[in-house]
């Protein structure tokens, strides 16, 4: 008998969803894509509509996320997450098409894919971790990656005359008359994992109710990427990062609409 055999219904305090695989956790400690991948499938669970939902994740640490939530999953070539889930939603307009991506994989080789495919106003959700890096190839600088962070590929900092600026991507598309909800959130905190959630549900009901794409960023952490402990991480994450890339909604409209004014 294991533990989890001994613990009553009425005292579970935090749970796994229904959606959740039951496997051990393989990113590294610290990492925020096991704390989005459960908003994900809670939110999936809650809103009833497992059975016609299908993710798709490129090449990256985003990859694995077909491992952890029990749904259809589409692998994809690296970038090309949002013409895979064009044609998923195209033909099966009925289901629920997401992508799940990382900033390097977003935002340097799938930077054309994304782009056209909210201008288009593809009837998806696009999830986008943003660590500033490329975590799973050996922590290289990404389109993301601050001026003058450390990487592997620009040890003395990201040189903005050599390297070009941080890009951000968010801001971009929502200047697309295709988006619809785009915003910028966090999951380092319990409340700024609360946030994340309330936006994730507000973006998939904008695409149940096909307003067009919807497009949420999540600033995060890599701690290994970034040679750091997890608290380490969080704490330079909320000092550089977020300063950065500023947490709250960007647009909120209809397909075709404007862009929030702040």
């Amino acid at each position: 008998m294991v533990l989890k055999d001994l613990i009553k219904p009425e005292n579970l305090v935090y749970g796994k969803s229904k959606v959740q695989e039951d496997v051990y956790m393989h990113y590294c400690p610290g990492c925020s894509h096991g704390v989005v991948h459960k908003i994900l499938s809670e939110l999936i669970e809650e809103l009833g509509i497992q059975e016609k939902t299908v993710g798709v994740a490129p090449v990256g640490c985003a990859v694995f996320a077909y491992n952890y939530i029990d749904i259809d999953w589409q692998q994809a070539s690296h970038g090309r997450a949002p013409a895979v889930a064009t044609g998923i939603s195209r033909m099966y307009p009925e289901n629920f098409v997401f992508t799940y991506q990382g900033d390097g994989d977003l935002a340097s080789i799938g930077a054309g894919e994304i782009m056209h495919a909210c201008n288009r106003g593809e009837n998806i959700l696009v999830v986008f971790i943003n660590n500033g890096i490329y975590g799973m190839t050996g922590g290289q600088m990404a389109p993301t990656t601050l001026e003058g962070m450390v990487t592997s590929t620009t040890p003395t900092g990201r040189n903005v005359d050599l390297n070009g600026y941080p890009m951000k991507i968010t801001n971009l598309m929502a200047q697309l008359p295709g988006t619809s909800y785009v915003t910028r959130q966090a999951v380092h905190t319990a409340a700024a994992a609360r946030k994340c959630k309330r936006s994730l549900k507000k973006a998939i009901e904008n695409v149940l109710a096909k307003k067009g794409t919807s497009f949420v960023e999540v600033v995060s952490t890599c701690n290994s990427g970034w040679k750091m402990t997890p608290v380490a991480a969080n704490i330079w994450m909320e000092m550089n990062m977020i300063p950065y890339y500023p947490l709250g909604d960007i647009k909120d409209s209809v397909k075709g609409g404007h862009i929030i004014e702040k």
